[in-house]
């Protein structure tokens, strides 16, 4: 009889043979997503308001996305607080938990019209970055954090008054689960400037899409939406303490990788996709 041990070794190594044999079919199935979307994208989706825009060129390929990643690499998702998802026309700050590339791909399927503040290489990513250009996202260069922060407040207004919302990731970086981040005060800035107010969004996706390897693991990925936070009522300090609060709390709470009291110090996104 063959060892029990032996088999369990076997039974993990046939299961992450599985996981990367799923991952590159995924991988496959996303390039193509890209391509077959990229034509109607530069034709129907620049004909189209600015708003409709938004779903068109990003909401549809990123359902298709997400779909793909639950029904080949087994990736599904949970979400609480969805009665919390802002539907009266306003513009809303969106301060969201970083942990993989997964939240940049769901977001834009759970609530819309919004944009995201992003680090300006992403624009230079063929088809997608240029695809991301069209529905005119918040580029910066986190090298020069004044300059940043002035194209975050000013074209961030511009945005929140048109009725769409803005994406901002406080850590800046992508956070391995378990560590933290000191988040940055940009988005509550922009929310105490410009009026708007805040929906903070916890989730444990680097669990399943680990920014560590590129290799994705099966199960379910838990999403907290909150109330929204009224910046009338806080400063940008109390709105930014508030808000780091709950992602950090509500983190722990859905996620089974413990805080382990790290605190990242440096940019850990890499470059794994």
């Amino acid at each position: 009889m063959e060892p029990t041990s032996s088999v369990t070794t076997n039974s993990a190594s046939g299961a992450a043979a599985s996981w990367y044999v799923r991952t590159v079919i995924f991988y496959v199935v996303l390039a193509m997503i890209t391509l077959v979307w990229f034509i109607p994208s530069f034709t129907i989706g620049l004909l189209l308001p600015l708003k409709a825009r938004n779903f068109f060129v990003m909401g549809i390929p990123c359902r298709a996305a997400i779909f793909a990643l639950r029904w080949i690499c087994g990736v599904r998702y949970e979400v609480e607080g969805k009665e919390n998802i802002p539907h009266d026309g306003r513009g809303y700050v969106l301060l969201s938990k970083h942990q993989s590339t997964w939240e940049t791909f769901f977001l834009p399927t759970l609530i819309t019209p919004h944009v995201q503040v992003v680090k300006k290489e992403l624009f230079y990513l063929p088809l997608f970055g240029w695809m991301l250009n069209l529905i005119h996202p918040i580029f910066i260069d986190r090298s020069k954090r004044t300059g940043a922060m002035k194209q975050v407040l000013t074209q961030g207004a511009d945005r929140l008054e048109s009725g769409i919302h803005v994406l901002v990731f406080p850590e800046g970086t992508r956070v391995p689960p378990g560590k933290r981040k000191t988040f940055s005060k940009g988005g509550a800035m922009l929310a105490s400037k410009s009026g708007a107010d805040v929906i903070a969004i916890a989730h444990n996706s680097g669990e399943y899409w680990p920014n560590n390897s590129w290799v994705k693991r099966p199960g379910t990925i838990h999403v907290v939406i909150s109330p929204a936070f009224p910046s009338a009522d806080l400063t940008s300090a109390q709105l930014a303490e508030q808000t780091e609060n709950w992602i950090n709390e509500q983190t722990d709470r859905i996620s089974t990788v413990s805080f382990n009291g790290e605190l990242v110090q440096n940019d850990t996104s890499g470059k794994r996709f």
